[in-house]
């Protein structure tokens, strides 16, 4: 919708809509001027480092390696997701090692009781 132009001194109209910090209608994103948006890969490298570690660890590489090329923020997200996932992969693959030792210590006997 578009209103007639009014003369500089001229108070504006009670229809017409103040002028947005946004820029133009039509783009969406942040305030015109403060760069890109987040990388949407580095928010799901964290979440997934709590859901699934090794997603994480995949989702934040791929997230590096798009903001170094896109210069969109979420670098510390990417890096969480990271660490918290390299952190979470071993901690499960120490837990499924303990696992399968406890499982085949307490399998197996001496031969004493049993005969």
């Amino acid at each position: 919708m578009s209103y007639p132009p009014r003369e500089p001194d001229e108070p504006p109209s009670p229809y017409e809509p103040p002028p947005s910090p946004y820029g133009p209608p039509g783009q969406y994103g942040s305030p015109a001027g403060q760069g890109r948006g987040t990388n949407i890969l580095a928010v799901l490298s964290l979440v997934f480092a709590f859901a699934f570690a090794p997603a994480g660890i995949v989702l934040g590489h791929v997230a590096k390696r798009q903001i170094r090329r896109t210069g969109e923020h979420g670098d510390q997200l990417a890096t969480w997701g990271l660490i918290l996932g390299y952190v979470f992969t071993v901690i499960g693959l120490i837990a499924c090692c303990g696992w399968i030792g406890l499982v085949f210590w307490g399998g197996s006997t001496d031969g004493s009781s049993y005969h």
